[in-house]
């Protein structure tokens, strides 16, 4: 983050105040780094950028400015237990109704690895964008453990990832694939295979209590503070 010091150095500063969330609109969203951003966004606007585009970026920019300081804390009384939250935005992107996955894992109440990414492929409905998060936790769960156990520490038992969609969960706990899960049919197969080896459980979680939210969508600045400060990311200025 210091590599942005001489590059916010060039912005006046009466554009580069510091700014205490991000904008709500298309480059709002936290990727693949806290505090980061998803460049993708704006380099779909690269071509014929608007006014409102430039200010999106500033607003990117005064944030940043604000949070440059700002990182993990890593407590030394943390357990080594594993915990996932995986959660979904379903078809909030307007230029091509995609939804954005968006997944965290905690050891003990450290954040050890979270992503932000735009699904590939549209989905038809809330439940099969969330289903698509679940496999891609899933993923990151078995790399995860391996590394975990090659570091000689114990994850012999399932791993919760918490889902605030129960249709999801219902889904992975059905041996019976229906007419309308065909699609996603191979994502369940893999959940539903991994479910049953013990490797993962899933839990049931409220939208409020949900930490991967912060990965999908723009929110307010209440709620931002909230999840931030639920992850563990606090400011730390230099002495």
């Amino acid at each position: 983050m210091l590599s942005l010091v001489p590059l916010l150095s060039e912005i006046r500063s009466s554009r580069c105040q510091e700014a205490d969330s991000l904008p709500k609109g298309p480059t709002a969203t936290l990727g693949s780094a806290v505090p980061g951003l998803r460049s993708r966004h704006r380099r779909q606007f690269m071509a014929a950028p608007r006014s409102l585009h430039y200010a999106a970026v500033l607003r990117i920019l005064r944030y940043l400015k604000g949070t440059l300081f700002h990182g993990l804390h890593f407590s030394s009384q943390s357990s080594l237990t594993l915990q996932a939250y995986s959660d979904t935005d379903w078809a909030r992107e307007p230029t091509d109704r995609r939804s954005t996955t968006g997944y965290c894992f905690l050891l003990g109440d450290s954040l050890i690895s979270w992503r932000s990414k735009k699904q590939s492929i549209v989905a038809r409905s809330s439940t099969e964008a969330e289903y698509r998060a679940l496999a891609d936790t899933t993923v990151e769960l078995l790399w995860l453990r391996w590394l975990l156990q090659d570091l000689g520490i114990d994850c012999s038992t399932a791993v919760p990832i918490h889902c605030d969609n129960r249709s999801a969960i219902q889904i992975a706990h059905n041996d019976v694939f229906h007419e309308r899960t065909k699609h996603i049919e191979i994502d369940c197969h893999f959940v539903r295979h991994h479910l049953l080896q013990g490797t993962l459980q899933l839990r049931s979680v409220s939208s409020q209590d949900q930490l991967a939210d912060i990965f999908t969508k723009p929110m307010p600045l209440g709620r931002f503070r909230d999840l931030i400060s639920k992850l563990k990311l606090v400011s730390v200025h230099p002495t």
